[in-house]
Protein backbone atom coordinates (compact mmCIF):
# COMPACT_ATOMS: atom_id res chain seq x y z
CA UNK A 1 0.00 0.00 0.00
CA UNK A 2 1.16 3.55 -0.68
CA UNK A 3 0.51 6.98 0.77
CA UNK A 4 1.15 10.09 -1.29
CA UNK A 5 2.45 12.93 0.81
CA UNK A 6 1.87 16.63 0.16
CA UNK A 7 5.16 16.95 -1.71
CA UNK A 8 4.20 14.07 -4.00
CA UNK A 9 6.51 11.45 -2.48
CA UNK A 10 5.18 7.90 -2.28
CA UNK A 11 5.58 6.27 1.14
CA UNK A 12 4.95 2.63 1.99
CA UNK A 13 2.23 1.52 4.36
CA UNK A 14 1.57 -1.93 5.72
CA UNK A 15 0.14 -4.21 3.07
CA UNK A 16 -3.27 -4.76 4.66
CA UNK A 17 -3.72 -1.37 6.26
CA UNK A 18 -7.36 -0.29 6.01
CA UNK A 19 -6.56 2.96 7.78
CA UNK A 20 -3.90 3.53 5.13
CA UNK A 21 -6.57 3.42 2.43
CA UNK A 22 -8.64 5.97 4.30
CA UNK A 23 -5.70 8.30 4.91
CA UNK A 24 -4.69 8.02 1.29
CA UNK A 25 -8.07 9.09 0.06
CA UNK A 26 -8.47 11.90 2.55
CA UNK A 27 -5.03 13.30 1.73
CA UNK A 28 -5.80 13.15 -1.96
CA UNK A 29 -9.01 15.05 -1.31
CA UNK A 30 -7.19 17.76 0.65
CA UNK A 31 -4.64 18.35 -2.10
CA UNK A 32 -7.17 18.69 -4.93
CA UNK A 33 -7.20 22.48 -4.71
CA UNK A 34 -3.77 22.40 -6.34
CA UNK A 35 -4.71 19.86 -9.00
CA UNK A 36 -3.98 20.49 -12.66
CA UNK A 37 -6.93 21.08 -14.94
CA UNK A 38 -5.72 19.26 -18.07
CA UNK A 39 -5.42 15.49 -18.45
CA UNK A 40 -5.15 12.82 -21.10
CA UNK A 41 -8.02 10.75 -19.67
CA UNK A 42 -10.76 11.81 -17.26
CA UNK A 43 -12.89 9.07 -15.72
CA UNK A 44 -16.20 9.76 -14.01
CA UNK A 45 -17.12 7.10 -11.44
CA UNK A 46 -14.92 5.38 -8.88
CA UNK A 47 -16.51 1.94 -8.92
CA UNK A 48 -14.86 -1.26 -10.22
CA UNK A 49 -15.14 -0.30 -13.90
CA UNK A 50 -13.84 3.22 -13.32
CA UNK A 51 -10.94 2.09 -11.15
CA UNK A 52 -9.89 -0.62 -13.61
CA UNK A 53 -10.10 1.85 -16.51
CA UNK A 54 -7.94 4.33 -14.58
CA UNK A 55 -5.38 1.67 -13.69
CA UNK A 56 -5.02 0.53 -17.30
CA UNK A 57 -4.87 4.05 -18.75
CA UNK A 58 -2.27 5.05 -16.17
CA UNK A 59 -0.27 1.90 -16.84
CA UNK A 60 -0.02 2.92 -20.51
CA UNK A 61 1.50 6.24 -19.52
CA UNK A 62 -1.52 8.53 -19.78
CA UNK A 63 -2.10 11.38 -17.37
CA UNK A 64 -5.30 10.22 -15.67
CA UNK A 65 -7.80 11.70 -13.25
CA UNK A 66 -10.54 9.67 -11.55
CA UNK A 67 -13.51 11.71 -10.35
CA UNK A 68 -15.82 10.27 -7.67
CA UNK A 69 -18.61 12.11 -5.85
CA UNK A 70 -18.26 9.95 -2.71
CA UNK A 71 -15.45 10.62 -0.26
CA UNK A 72 -14.18 7.09 -0.83
CA UNK A 73 -13.75 4.81 -3.82
CA UNK A 74 -15.53 1.49 -4.33
CA UNK A 75 -18.41 2.13 -1.94
CA UNK A 76 -20.66 -0.38 -3.67
CA UNK A 77 -17.79 -2.82 -4.24
CA UNK A 78 -17.34 -3.10 -0.47
CA UNK A 79 -20.87 -4.47 0.04
CA UNK A 80 -20.88 -6.97 -2.83
CA UNK A 81 -21.07 -10.64 -1.96
CA UNK A 82 -22.25 -9.81 1.55
CA UNK A 83 -19.03 -7.89 2.15
CA UNK A 84 -16.89 -10.75 0.83
CA UNK A 85 -16.74 -9.53 -2.81
CA UNK A 86 -17.43 -12.19 -5.41
CA UNK A 87 -14.60 -11.00 -7.70
CA UNK A 88 -15.47 -13.02 -10.77
CA UNK A 89 -16.91 -16.27 -12.10
CA UNK A 90 -14.47 -19.10 -12.76
CA UNK A 91 -15.85 -19.82 -16.22
CA UNK A 92 -12.79 -19.62 -18.45
CA UNK A 93 -14.61 -20.55 -21.64
CA UNK A 94 -15.62 -17.14 -22.96
CA UNK A 95 -18.40 -18.50 -25.16
CA UNK A 96 -20.01 -20.28 -22.20
CA UNK A 97 -19.55 -17.13 -20.09
CA UNK A 98 -21.44 -14.89 -22.52
CA UNK A 99 -24.24 -17.47 -22.85
CA UNK A 100 -25.04 -16.75 -19.20
CA UNK A 101 -25.56 -13.08 -20.08
CA UNK A 102 -28.39 -13.81 -22.50
CA UNK A 103 -28.90 -12.51 -26.02
CA UNK A 104 -26.79 -9.40 -25.46
CA UNK A 105 -23.84 -11.36 -24.06
CA UNK A 106 -22.01 -11.53 -27.40
CA UNK A 107 -21.21 -7.84 -26.96
CA UNK A 108 -18.69 -8.73 -24.23
CA UNK A 109 -16.89 -11.48 -26.15
CA UNK A 110 -14.15 -9.20 -27.49
CA UNK A 111 -13.46 -7.64 -24.08
CA UNK A 112 -13.39 -11.06 -22.42
CA UNK A 113 -10.77 -12.24 -24.89
CA UNK A 114 -8.55 -9.39 -23.69
CA UNK A 115 -9.33 -9.35 -19.97
CA UNK A 116 -11.50 -12.27 -18.95
CA UNK A 117 -11.95 -14.19 -15.68
CA UNK A 118 -8.50 -15.80 -15.89
CA UNK A 119 -6.82 -12.42 -16.37
CA UNK A 120 -8.82 -10.98 -13.48
CA UNK A 121 -7.70 -13.81 -11.19
CA UNK A 122 -4.10 -13.31 -12.32
CA UNK A 123 -4.35 -9.55 -11.78
CA UNK A 124 -5.39 -9.84 -8.15
CA UNK A 125 -3.03 -12.69 -7.32
CA UNK A 126 -0.04 -10.92 -8.88
CA UNK A 127 -0.91 -7.88 -6.78
CA UNK A 128 -0.79 -9.86 -3.56
CA UNK A 129 -4.40 -10.99 -3.05
CA UNK A 130 -4.84 -14.76 -2.56
CA UNK A 131 -8.14 -15.96 -4.04
CA UNK A 132 -10.30 -19.08 -3.79
CA UNK A 133 -13.07 -20.65 -5.85
CA UNK A 134 -16.24 -21.81 -4.13
CA UNK A 135 -19.30 -23.76 -5.22
CA UNK A 136 -20.83 -22.53 -8.45
CA UNK A 137 -17.52 -21.08 -9.67
CA UNK A 138 -17.71 -18.07 -7.36
CA UNK A 139 -14.28 -16.50 -6.83
CA UNK A 140 -13.57 -14.72 -3.53
CA UNK A 141 -10.52 -13.35 -1.72
CA UNK A 142 -9.21 -15.95 0.74
CA UNK A 143 -9.65 -13.37 3.49
CA UNK A 144 -13.38 -13.01 2.67
CA UNK A 145 -12.89 -9.24 2.95
CA UNK A 146 -13.96 -6.90 0.16
CA UNK A 147 -11.71 -4.25 1.70
CA UNK A 148 -8.70 -6.32 0.60
CA UNK A 149 -9.96 -6.22 -3.00
CA UNK A 150 -10.29 -2.44 -2.80
CA UNK A 151 -6.80 -2.14 -1.28
CA UNK A 152 -5.32 -3.88 -4.32
CA UNK A 153 -7.08 -1.46 -6.64
CA UNK A 154 -5.93 1.56 -4.60
CA UNK A 155 -2.37 0.32 -4.67
CA UNK A 156 -2.50 -0.02 -8.44
CA UNK A 157 -4.04 3.43 -8.86
CA UNK A 158 -1.20 4.99 -6.92
CA UNK A 159 1.43 2.88 -8.66
CA UNK A 160 0.19 4.17 -12.01
CA UNK A 161 0.03 7.79 -10.77
CA UNK A 162 -3.71 8.22 -11.16
CA UNK A 163 -4.95 11.44 -9.59
CA UNK A 164 -8.06 11.05 -7.43
CA UNK A 165 -10.68 13.75 -7.14
CA UNK A 166 -13.03 12.65 -4.35
CA UNK A 167 -16.12 14.23 -2.89
CA UNK A 168 -16.63 16.18 -6.11
CA UNK A 169 -19.88 15.82 -8.03
CA UNK A 170 -20.00 16.39 -11.78
CA UNK A 171 -22.71 18.91 -12.65
CA UNK A 172 -22.34 18.86 -16.43
CA UNK A 173 -20.30 18.09 -19.51
CA UNK A 174 -19.09 20.65 -22.05
CA UNK A 175 -19.69 19.30 -25.58
CA UNK A 176 -18.35 20.90 -28.77
CA UNK A 177 -18.23 19.55 -32.33
CA UNK A 178 -19.25 16.03 -31.27
CA UNK A 179 -16.59 15.80 -28.57
CA UNK A 180 -16.47 16.31 -24.81
CA UNK A 181 -14.22 19.24 -24.01
CA UNK A 182 -14.46 19.29 -20.24
CA UNK A 183 -16.18 18.03 -17.11
CA UNK A 184 -17.86 20.71 -15.04
CA UNK A 185 -17.73 20.44 -11.25
CA UNK A 186 -19.28 22.86 -8.78
CA UNK A 187 -16.03 24.78 -8.31
CA UNK A 188 -13.73 23.36 -11.00
CA UNK A 189 -13.55 22.41 -14.65
CA UNK A 190 -11.46 19.45 -15.79
CA UNK A 191 -10.27 19.24 -19.40
CA UNK A 192 -9.16 16.01 -21.09
CA UNK A 193 -8.58 14.44 -24.47
CA UNK A 194 -10.66 11.35 -23.67
CA UNK A 195 -13.45 10.70 -21.17
CA UNK A 196 -14.77 7.49 -19.66
CA UNK A 197 -18.27 7.36 -18.19
CA UNK A 198 -18.42 4.68 -15.49
CA UNK A 199 -21.08 6.08 -13.21
CA UNK A 200 -22.94 2.83 -12.55
CA UNK A 201 -26.69 2.29 -12.69
CA UNK A 202 -29.50 2.97 -10.23
CA UNK A 203 -29.15 -0.02 -7.88
CA UNK A 204 -28.24 0.70 -4.25
CA UNK A 205 -28.67 4.50 -4.61
CA UNK A 206 -27.22 4.92 -1.11
CA UNK A 207 -23.80 4.13 -2.59
CA UNK A 208 -24.10 6.96 -5.10
CA UNK A 209 -25.68 5.05 -8.00
CA UNK A 210 -28.42 7.52 -8.80
CA UNK A 211 -28.63 7.02 -12.57
CA UNK A 212 -27.16 10.45 -13.33
CA UNK A 213 -24.94 8.90 -16.00
CA UNK A 214 -28.01 7.93 -18.02
CA UNK A 215 -29.06 11.58 -18.10
CA UNK A 216 -25.68 12.71 -19.42
CA UNK A 217 -25.48 9.93 -21.99
CA UNK A 218 -28.99 10.66 -23.24
CA UNK A 219 -28.26 14.37 -23.44
CA UNK A 220 -25.25 13.55 -25.64
CA UNK A 221 -27.52 11.63 -28.03
CA UNK A 222 -27.35 8.07 -26.69
CA UNK A 223 -30.44 5.88 -26.48
CA UNK A 224 -31.15 4.60 -22.98
CA UNK A 225 -32.84 1.22 -22.59
CA UNK A 226 -35.22 1.66 -19.66
CA UNK A 227 -33.36 0.89 -16.41
CA UNK A 228 -35.04 -1.74 -14.22
CA UNK A 229 -33.97 -3.27 -10.91
CA UNK A 230 -32.37 -6.70 -11.39
CA UNK A 231 -31.05 -9.34 -9.01
CA UNK A 232 -33.65 -8.01 -6.60
CA UNK A 233 -35.78 -9.67 -3.88
CA UNK A 234 -39.49 -10.13 -4.60
CA UNK A 235 -42.51 -9.13 -2.57
CA UNK A 236 -45.24 -11.80 -2.30
CA UNK A 237 -48.98 -11.27 -1.83
CA UNK A 238 -49.59 -14.31 0.41
CA UNK A 239 -49.29 -13.22 4.05
CA UNK A 240 -48.22 -16.66 5.30
CA UNK A 241 -44.71 -16.25 3.82
CA UNK A 242 -43.83 -13.92 6.72
CA UNK A 243 -44.04 -16.91 9.06
CA UNK A 244 -41.29 -18.62 7.08
CA UNK A 245 -38.92 -15.64 7.28
CA UNK A 246 -35.31 -16.79 7.46
CA UNK A 247 -36.01 -20.25 6.01
CA UNK A 248 -33.59 -21.21 3.27
CA UNK A 249 -34.36 -23.97 0.79
CA UNK A 250 -31.68 -25.86 -1.12
CA UNK A 251 -32.03 -27.91 -4.30
CA UNK A 252 -35.48 -26.64 -5.21
CA UNK A 253 -36.86 -25.60 -8.59
CA UNK A 254 -38.88 -22.45 -9.10
CA UNK A 255 -41.03 -22.01 -12.21
CA UNK A 256 -42.30 -18.60 -13.31
CA UNK A 257 -45.85 -18.80 -14.66
CA UNK A 258 -48.03 -16.24 -16.41
CA UNK A 259 -51.43 -17.07 -17.91
CA UNK A 260 -50.73 -20.76 -17.12
CA UNK A 261 -47.64 -20.65 -19.32
CA UNK A 262 -44.12 -21.30 -18.00
CA UNK A 263 -41.92 -18.30 -18.73
CA UNK A 264 -38.71 -19.27 -16.94
CA UNK A 265 -37.28 -21.62 -14.32
CA UNK A 266 -34.24 -21.94 -12.04
CA UNK A 267 -32.83 -24.67 -9.81
CA UNK A 268 -30.86 -24.02 -6.64
CA UNK A 269 -31.25 -22.09 -3.40
CA UNK A 270 -33.90 -19.61 -2.27
CA UNK A 271 -34.79 -17.78 0.92
CA UNK A 272 -38.05 -16.68 2.54
CA UNK A 273 -38.13 -13.15 3.97
CA UNK A 274 -40.65 -11.19 6.03
CA UNK A 275 -41.95 -9.59 2.80
CA UNK A 276 -41.50 -12.40 0.28
CA UNK A 277 -38.62 -14.35 -1.24
CA UNK A 278 -34.96 -13.85 -2.09
CA UNK A 279 -31.85 -15.98 -2.55
CA UNK A 280 -29.80 -16.85 -5.66
CA UNK A 281 -32.48 -18.37 -7.90
CA UNK A 282 -35.06 -15.72 -7.00
CA UNK A 283 -32.56 -12.95 -7.76
CA UNK A 284 -31.72 -14.56 -11.09
CA UNK A 285 -35.43 -14.80 -11.99
CA UNK A 286 -36.24 -11.25 -10.89
CA UNK A 287 -35.15 -9.56 -14.12
CA UNK A 288 -37.50 -11.60 -16.29
CA UNK A 289 -40.31 -11.18 -13.75
CA UNK A 290 -39.81 -7.40 -13.78
CA UNK A 291 -40.11 -7.42 -17.56
CA UNK A 292 -43.41 -9.31 -17.64
CA UNK A 293 -45.21 -7.92 -14.56
CA UNK A 294 -47.12 -5.36 -16.63
CA UNK A 295 -48.57 -8.15 -18.81
CA UNK A 296 -50.47 -9.88 -16.03
CA UNK A 297 -50.25 -11.78 -12.77
CA UNK A 298 -47.02 -13.69 -12.15
CA UNK A 299 -46.99 -16.93 -10.16
CA UNK A 300 -43.95 -18.68 -8.67
CA UNK A 301 -44.34 -22.45 -8.38
CA UNK A 302 -41.87 -24.08 -6.00
CA UNK A 303 -41.03 -27.74 -6.53
CA UNK A 304 -39.68 -28.93 -3.17
CA UNK A 305 -38.69 -32.34 -4.60
CA UNK A 306 -37.41 -31.66 -8.13
CA UNK A 307 -35.20 -34.75 -8.16
CA UNK A 308 -38.28 -37.00 -7.89
CA UNK A 309 -40.99 -37.24 -10.52
CA UNK A 310 -44.57 -37.71 -9.33
CA UNK A 311 -44.55 -41.50 -9.79
CA UNK A 312 -41.27 -41.96 -7.89
CA UNK A 313 -42.38 -39.64 -5.09
CA UNK A 314 -45.68 -41.51 -4.78
CA UNK A 315 -43.87 -44.86 -4.47
CA UNK A 316 -41.65 -43.40 -1.74
CA UNK A 317 -44.67 -42.09 0.20
CA UNK A 318 -46.49 -45.41 -0.13
CA UNK A 319 -43.47 -47.16 1.34
CA UNK A 320 -43.11 -44.62 4.17
CA UNK A 321 -46.83 -44.62 4.94
CA UNK A 322 -46.80 -48.25 6.04
CA UNK A 323 -45.62 -46.90 9.39
CA UNK A 324 -47.81 -46.12 12.40
CA UNK A 325 -46.01 -42.81 13.07
CA UNK A 326 -48.01 -39.61 13.34
CA UNK A 327 -48.01 -37.41 10.24
CA UNK A 328 -46.53 -34.47 12.21
CA UNK A 329 -43.58 -36.62 13.36
CA UNK A 330 -42.89 -37.74 9.80
CA UNK A 331 -42.88 -34.29 8.21
CA UNK A 332 -39.34 -33.32 9.39
CA UNK A 333 -38.07 -36.29 7.34
CA UNK A 334 -39.76 -34.82 4.28
CA UNK A 335 -39.33 -31.03 4.51
CA UNK A 336 -37.57 -28.45 6.71
CA UNK A 337 -39.30 -28.14 10.08
CA UNK A 338 -40.66 -24.64 9.40
CA UNK A 339 -42.58 -25.99 6.40
CA UNK A 340 -44.39 -28.62 8.46
CA UNK A 341 -47.29 -26.41 9.53
CA UNK A 342 -47.65 -25.15 5.97
CA UNK A 343 -47.90 -28.70 4.62
CA UNK A 344 -50.59 -29.51 7.18
CA UNK A 345 -52.46 -26.32 6.29
CA UNK A 346 -52.44 -26.97 2.54
CA UNK A 347 -53.10 -30.72 2.61
CA UNK A 348 -55.64 -30.59 5.48
CA UNK A 349 -54.18 -33.86 6.77
CA UNK A 350 -54.51 -34.03 10.54
CA UNK A 351 -51.05 -33.74 12.16
CA UNK A 352 -51.99 -36.60 14.56
CA UNK A 353 -53.16 -38.94 11.81
CA UNK A 354 -51.24 -42.21 11.52
CA UNK A 355 -49.27 -42.58 8.31
CA UNK A 356 -50.80 -45.98 7.54
CA UNK A 357 -54.27 -44.46 7.67
CA UNK A 358 -53.59 -41.69 5.13
CA UNK A 359 -55.66 -42.44 2.05
CA UNK A 360 -54.83 -42.18 -1.64
CA UNK A 361 -56.59 -38.82 -2.07
CA UNK A 362 -54.67 -37.30 0.84
CA UNK A 363 -51.41 -38.71 -0.49
CA UNK A 364 -52.12 -37.15 -3.89
CA UNK A 365 -52.80 -33.80 -2.22
CA UNK A 366 -49.47 -34.03 -0.39
CA UNK A 367 -47.66 -34.71 -3.67
CA UNK A 368 -49.38 -31.73 -5.29
CA UNK A 369 -48.11 -29.48 -2.49
CA UNK A 370 -44.57 -30.87 -2.51
CA UNK A 371 -44.36 -30.45 -6.27
CA UNK A 372 -46.05 -27.07 -6.51
CA UNK A 373 -46.26 -24.52 -3.69
CA UNK A 374 -47.55 -21.39 -5.43
CA UNK A 375 -46.80 -17.76 -4.60
CA UNK A 376 -48.24 -14.64 -6.21
CA UNK A 377 -45.68 -11.94 -7.02
CA UNK A 378 -46.67 -8.50 -5.75
CA UNK A 379 -43.59 -6.76 -7.13
CA UNK A 380 -39.90 -6.28 -6.40
CA UNK A 381 -38.27 -4.32 -3.58
CA UNK A 382 -36.99 -1.88 -6.20
CA UNK A 383 -33.64 -0.22 -6.81
CA UNK A 384 -33.08 0.22 -3.08
CA UNK A 385 -32.34 -3.50 -2.68
CA UNK A 386 -31.42 -4.41 -6.25
CA UNK A 387 -27.87 -5.67 -6.70
CA UNK A 388 -27.62 -4.41 -10.26
CA UNK A 389 -29.49 -2.43 -12.90
CA UNK A 390 -30.86 -3.95 -16.07
CA UNK A 391 -30.94 -1.54 -19.00
CA UNK A 392 -28.74 1.46 -19.75
CA UNK A 393 -26.87 2.84 -22.74
CA UNK A 394 -27.86 0.93 -25.89
CA UNK A 395 -25.08 -1.50 -26.86
CA UNK A 396 -25.66 -0.75 -30.54
CA UNK A 397 -24.17 2.69 -29.93
CA UNK A 398 -20.93 1.35 -28.38
CA UNK A 399 -17.97 -0.25 -30.19
CA UNK A 400 -17.59 -3.60 -28.37
CA UNK A 401 -13.89 -3.81 -29.31
CA UNK A 402 -12.96 -0.51 -27.65
CA UNK A 403 -15.98 0.55 -25.50
CA UNK A 404 -15.91 3.79 -27.47
CA UNK A 405 -19.13 5.69 -28.13
CA UNK A 406 -20.30 5.72 -31.74
CA UNK A 407 -21.89 9.11 -31.14
CA UNK A 408 -19.32 11.11 -29.16
CA UNK A 409 -15.82 10.84 -30.61
CA UNK A 410 -13.83 10.87 -27.36
CA UNK A 411 -16.29 9.15 -25.02
CA UNK A 412 -15.92 5.61 -23.67
CA UNK A 413 -18.46 3.77 -21.50
CA UNK A 414 -17.92 0.96 -19.01
CA UNK A 415 -19.66 -0.92 -16.24
CA UNK A 416 -23.25 -0.92 -15.11
CA UNK A 417 -24.14 2.16 -17.16
CA UNK A 418 -24.24 0.02 -20.32
CA UNK A 419 -27.19 -2.26 -21.17
CA UNK A 420 -25.56 -5.52 -20.13
CA UNK A 421 -25.99 -7.60 -16.99
CA UNK A 422 -25.80 -11.19 -15.86
CA UNK A 423 -26.84 -13.61 -13.10
CA UNK A 424 -25.41 -13.87 -9.62
CA UNK A 425 -22.01 -15.48 -9.19
CA UNK A 426 -19.44 -12.87 -10.20
CA UNK A 427 -20.69 -12.25 -13.75
CA UNK A 428 -21.54 -8.60 -13.21
CA UNK A 429 -18.23 -7.63 -11.63
CA UNK A 430 -16.48 -9.38 -14.52
CA UNK A 431 -18.45 -7.19 -16.95
CA UNK A 432 -17.07 -4.17 -15.07
CA UNK A 433 -13.47 -5.40 -15.04
CA UNK A 434 -13.50 -6.34 -18.74
CA UNK A 435 -15.25 -3.21 -20.00
CA UNK A 436 -13.17 -0.94 -17.75
CA UNK A 437 -9.88 -2.52 -18.83
CA UNK A 438 -10.73 -2.18 -22.53
CA UNK A 439 -12.06 1.37 -22.16
CA UNK A 440 -8.97 2.50 -20.25
CA UNK A 441 -6.63 0.88 -22.74
CA UNK A 442 -8.32 2.39 -25.79
CA UNK A 443 -8.92 5.82 -24.34
CA UNK A 444 -5.16 6.28 -24.26
CA UNK A 445 -5.03 5.72 -28.02
CA UNK A 446 -6.60 9.17 -28.41
CA UNK A 447 -4.03 10.79 -26.16
CA UNK A 448 -0.58 9.25 -26.43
Amino acid sequence: MYLVSKNGNINHLTKNSQSGSFLLEMLRLKTMDKIEKEFDVAIIGGGPAGMMAAIKAGEKGAKVILIEKNLTLGKKLLITGGGRCNITQAEFNNKKFVEKLGKKGQFLLSALSIFGPKEVCDFFEKNGLPIKTERGGRVFPVSDKSQDVLSVLLKCLIKNKVRLLLGQEVVGLNIKDGKIVSVKLKEKEIFAKAFILATGGKAYPGTGSTGQGYFWAEKMGHKIIKPLPALVPLEIKESWVAGLSGLGLKNVRVDVLQNNKKIDEKFGEMLFTHFGVSGPIILDLSKKIGEIMSKGEVILRIDLKPALDILTLDKRLQRDFQSKRNFKNYLPDLVPQKLGDLIVRFTKISPDKKLNSINKEERKKLIDVLKGVELTVKGSTGFGQAIITSGGVDLKEIDSRTMRSKIIKNLFLAGEIIDLDGPTGGYNLQICWSAGFVAGSNATNLTI
